[in-house]
């Protein structure tokens, strides 16, 4: 199972809205999203994720993928 740690990453860094992440995507990425896209990071689990939004993220944040994503093994009975 992967669990998403955008709002841990964020509040690491003393970012505590999605206008404020906005901004920084904007001047340290160069890369626009829109007020629901946020609001969707920051409110749900991405079930999936462009590369591009996954780089401007990790430059905006100064962090890793590893440390937005946090994989646990699920295992299955049997296999």
């Amino acid at each position: 199972m992967l669990v998403w740690l955008l709002r841990k990453v964020m509040a690491d860094r003393g970012i505590w809205t999605g206008a404020a992440l906005a901004r920084l995507l904007r001047e340290k990425a160069g890369y626009e999203l829109s007020a629901p896209s946020i609001s969707a990071l920051l409110n749900e689990q991405p079930k999936q994720m462009k590369a591009e939004t996954l780089d401007a993220l990790c430059t905006a944040l100064e962090c890793t993928p590893s440390d937005l994503w946090v994989h646990t093994p699920t295992y299955h009975k049997g296999a």
